[in-house]
């Protein structure tokens, strides 16, 4: 028996929209001189388009337009199967002083683009709209570009396939992965092989060229930031202007990155409880910080042995366990978050404003239940090499499930990633960047994507610099309202100035 093997609760890590995720089962050599010498190629003809721009689907935005961008489902064999990459625009607001296309996408990986424009928009500077059109798009195989499923009838909590491993669980948790892995194979076993980021980077390529743009400018929060410098590390000689806000470290995508953030999860569970604590009256978890931590871990045990009804829904510990993720992610949710568990303690239904597991967009025929899961797991599945020995899973799950009882048990078990069929590209290694500087934006205490990542990113692409906000939250370009980074990635917009040093705000 192993050492974390007493310890029952059973708190479920669930990546939701913001963050990013866990590993793949690729080969594990970088990108190789010769891919790379010939990644800014556009001589293949999928690159000239004529694109059809008309009303977005699902979308109620009337000035958002939307097109169809044609990729080659395998990039290295152009001439082959094509599939459908959906793309919108919001243009710039004063054409005479436009520069030129701002890109941007979900992040997850799992996450919608084309309705960004939209969200973005008004939270944007005058200036920075004035200069962009704001092109948003969807990643190969998520939503309206071509979606996949993998043949399940509801998303998980947080679009996020995990299992938190108990004493005595790990068989069934193998079986459970390889038959997800198997169930994706025989829904999307086309596609499989194919859903990576540098795959995606390439897509952006091929939307670049068929927007007829030279260089394109980017903003990409948590995952998307991954992809944005995945995509400069590709195609240098494309990159304007490139906003990546909280991204992980691709080189430790994905298994790597995910047990390195598990601390950051238990810290951030513990700032959580501590500022419930101090509002004991208000919320009735508990005086202490592991009173409320008992309280709330209480309810997601409870609840694996039977969902809790409340307010006509059943509540699975799954679902809980992505409350609490989205509470220790932002500390603008802790009220939310602790007075949603408050309710379920008292019997009482909850109020959450946003959807535990993710919405099938309305007005997009076609999307698979399953279809931001599915995602999700194709490219953390897809982008490195994940172990496939169970023994491997057994040895971290003994150490991190010890060190991290909270989180240890769900990080460090096993995936469908263990059982995925190997993919058809390499990973793109930050290593080998060659592009400009790019801008890196980042909050201190962030537990979604831990400051370390931010760091590593600014690092590895010569000449970037780092802007940070001392807060707990994520991606907080703009939404965090903090003037001193607004301004600071407003200013590299709008003059191509990165700030002479790394910026502490």
């Amino acid at each position: 028996m192993t050492r974390w093997a007493g310890r029952s609760r059973t708190v479920f890590l669930a990546a939701l929209a913001a963050a990013a995720c866990l590993a793949p089962a690729a080969a594990a050599n970088p990108a190789s001189a010769a891919a790379r010498a010939g990644a800014e190629s556009t001589a293949h003809p999928s690159h000239r388009q004529n694109l059809r721009w008309g009303e977005c689907a699902g979308v109620d935005d009337p000035a958002l337009r939307c097109a169809e961008v044609t990729v080659p489902l395998d990039h290295r064999h152009p001439h082959g199967r094509k599939i459908k990459i959906a793309i919108s625009r919001l243009p710039a607001t004063d054409p005479a002083r436009r520069r030129g296309v701002l890109l941007t996408t979900g992040g997850g990986p799992g996450g919608p683009g084309v309705p960004l424009p939209s969200t973005l928009a008004p939270m944007l500077s005058p200036e920075v709209r004035a200069r962009y059109d704001l092109i948003g798009f969807d990643m190969r195989f998520v939503e309206r570009s071509t979606p996949i499923g993998c043949g399940q009838d509801v998303e998980e909590p947080g679009g996020y396939w995990v299992r938190s491993a108990t004493p005595g669980s790990f068989p069934a948790d193998a079986a459970a992965a390889r038959a997800y892995a198997r169930d994706c194979v025989r829904a999307a076993g086309w596609a499989l092989p194919h859903a990576t980021t540098a795959n995606a980077a390439r897509d952006m390529d091929v939307i670049r060229a068929a927007l007829g743009e030279e260089k394109i400018s980017y903003l990409g929060g948590s995952y998307a930031g991954m992809l944005g410098a995945t995509y400069s590390t590709l195609f240098p000689g494309r990159v304007d202007r490139f906003v990546l806000d909280s991204p992980p470290f691709g080189d430790t995508a994905w298994r790597p990155y995910e047990l390195a953030r598990t601390p950051a999860f238990e810290a951030g569970t513990a700032a959580f409880a501590a500022w419930t604590a101090a509002r004991h009256a208000d919320y009735g978890l508990g005086a202490t910080a592991q009173e409320v931590i008992d309280a709330v871990t209480g309810l997601i045990d409870r609840a694996a042995t039977a969902p809790i009804v409340a307010g006509g829904h059943a509540w699975t510990s799954g679902e809980l366990g992505t409350l609490l993720v989205a509470g220790i992610y932002d500390e603008r949710s802790f009220g939310l978050v602790a007075a949603a568990f408050a309710a379920l303690a008292a019997g009482r239904e909850p109020f959450v404003p946003f959807p535990i597991r993710p919405l099938r967009p309305a007005g997009v025929p076609g999307v698979p239940p399953d279809n931001h899961t599915a995602t999700n797991m194709a490219y953390r599945c897809g982008d490195g090499p994940w172990p496939r020995d169970p023994h491997v899973y057994l040895r971290d799950l003994d150490l991190y499930g010890t060190r991290y009882p909270l989180f240890g048990p769900a990080n460090a078990n096993i995936t469908p990633c263990a059982f995925w069929p190997r993919v058809k590209d390499e990973p793109v290694r930050l290593s080998a960047n060659r592009g400009p500087g790019v801008l890196v934006t980042a909050a201190l205490h962030d537990v979604a994507v831990p400051i370390a990542n931010s760091r590593a990113v600014a690092a590895h692409i010569p000449g970037s610099r780092l802007v940070t906000i001392d807060a707990h939250t994520h991606a907080p370009y703009p939404s965090f309202g903090d003037a001193c980074l607004n301004g600071a990635v407003d200013a590299f917009l709008t003059t191509g100035t990165l700030p002479p040093a790394d910026v502490a705000c």
